[in-house]
């Protein structure tokens, strides 16, 4: 691919951004810069940028920049809406994605997670366990380092390992990892996809261009997983939690029997796992299949998964006061991140539900906390659409702020509760994301 003196648009000054830029602009790219946000809230950006010497057009967010563009790189999370991406399209400027970009200079071969849950811990976890086996490996993607930032290194790693997400797969055309996998697909995004259907799709893009000789892994307990895998040319492996699965991998009593394409069969045990919930069982699976597919080796697989404690801000235990535990799942920004937080517990639960809603279907909660949630703490900008929806049904009680709902749970809270901040919701109209608000949690639930 071939980027020199194209005129190429960066939309979105942040990490990835910052990236996609510092790598068009190596390859000798005419860079112009754009975002939302006023050049003066940006300064440091701008700064980075300009210590290292590269030449970038600053401009308006307006239409007008469109002019003379060969293509368009949105950072993750400006949506196909946006009105540059839109005005783009109808003009038929070429609209990539930065790991579509990053791919066409890849070398070492790719594994891909998507999903709405579990995909941090999973890329995690892969990670790990191809480390323990001796690989070298690069892990990033959506969960920090963006991969275009790894094009410009040795690329001498025996794998990259990479979480990728739905908007980065809204803008992909030749992108295609060797083993990809997709851990299921709840009701999220539809604030930017438009519909779940949309946004489904997207998800299964991860597969598109997938051949012989390639691995997909999939959920074999999602509605339309049998539907997906008779589309799809590369190798296709289930997991399960509910069910016996031909070519994959299930739990059975207390081992997890991984079946592979050949018919081999191993068996894990379950209790390797020291992370909590169900899901986690689920992406445990994932990933020993995909490190198997890597020629990892079972025992190698299996220290790897004792010694992984799980990642921060994903059901993680913060602190015991006088005999009441307190749960930071800030990455919960989803209704189906919340039913797998609420699915771990079997103790009386005072829920922290709230933030900026992105649309999610909290009416589908009903049931799960009739069952096990003694009090709903409602906070934030959603806090009174919640409550028209889900409020009542059991002790409810509203307020504006995260620290407020901190200070109201432990009030509440008695012995052999949990505290379980679980907001469901993004992060934006108080914090600027998950990890702010969780790390705010956990400060505040130290200092009651």
């Amino acid at each position: 691919m071939n980027l020199y003196n194209q005129r190429i648009l960066v939309i979105g000054l942040g990490k990835t951004g910052i990236a996609a830029i510092r790598f068009l602009a190596g390859r000798g790219a005419k860079v112009v810069a754009t975002d939302e946000k006023p050049l003066e809230e940006l300064k440091g950006a701008v700064d980075d940028l300009e210590r290292l010497h590269l030449e970038v057009e600053f401009a308006r967010y307006d239409p007008d920049v469109l002019s003379g563009l060969d293509m368009i790189i949105p950072s993750p999370g400006v949506p196909p809406s946006n009105v540059l991406l839109s005005e783009a399209a109808r003009r038929k400027i070429l609209i990539l994605s930065e790991i579509e970009i990053a791919y066409r200079f890849l070398k070492p071969p790719m594994i891909a997670i998507t999903g709405t849950n579990g995909k941090t811990t999973t890329t995690t976890l892969i990670g790990k366990i191809l480390s323990m086996e001796g690989k070298n490996v690069f892990v990033g993607g959506n969960i920090g380092n963006p991969l275009i930032g790894y094009i410009d290194g040795k690329q001498d790693d025996d794998y990259v390992v990479v979480e990728v997400s739905s908007f980065q797969l809204q803008w992909v055309q030749q992108f295609r990892p060797y083993i990809s996998i997709l851990l299921n697909t709840t009701c999220d995004h539809v604030d930017y996809h438009g519909t779940f259907e949309a946004y489904r799709m997207t998800k299964e893009m991860v597969f598109k261009n997938q051949t012989q000789g390639d691995i997909a892994i999939l959920n074999g307990d999602e509605p339309n997983a049998m539907d997906l895998a008779e589309k799809l040319t590369a190798d296709v492996l289930f997991f399960s939690s509910m069910k016996q699965v031909s070519k994959g991998m299930f739990p059975d009593g207390d081992r997890l029997v991984y079946r592979s394409s050949d018919g081999m069969r191993e068996d894990y045990p379950i209790d390797m796992i020291k992370i909590p919930g169900l899901h986690n069982v689920e992406n445990v699976m994932a990933a020993v299949m995909a490190a198997r597919s890597c020629g990892c080796l079972p025992a190698n697989i299996v220290r790897a998964i004792e010694d992984f404690k799980g990642i921060a801000h994903r059901i993680e235990f913060v602190e015991e006061k006088r005999g009441v535990v307190f749960y930071d799942d800030s990455k919960g920004t989803n209704v189906g991140a919340v039913v797998r937080a609420l699915e771990t517990f079997s103790r009386p639960i005072i829920l922290l539900l709230g933030g900026r809603d992105k649309e999610g279907d909290f009416e589908t909660l009903s049931p799960l906390i009739k069952e096990k949630v003694k009090e709903l703490v409602l906070f934030g900008e959603a806090r009174s659409k919640i409550n028209d929806l889900i409020g009542g049904m059991v002790k409810t009680t509203p307020v504006a702020t995260l620290k407020e709902a901190i200070e109201t749970a432990y009030r509440h809270s008695v012995t052999g509760d949990v505290v379980l901040l679980s907001p469901g919701c993004a992060s934006f109209d108080e914090f600027s994301n998950y990890r702010d608000r969780g790390n705010f949690f956990k400060d505040t639930v130290r200092n009651l």
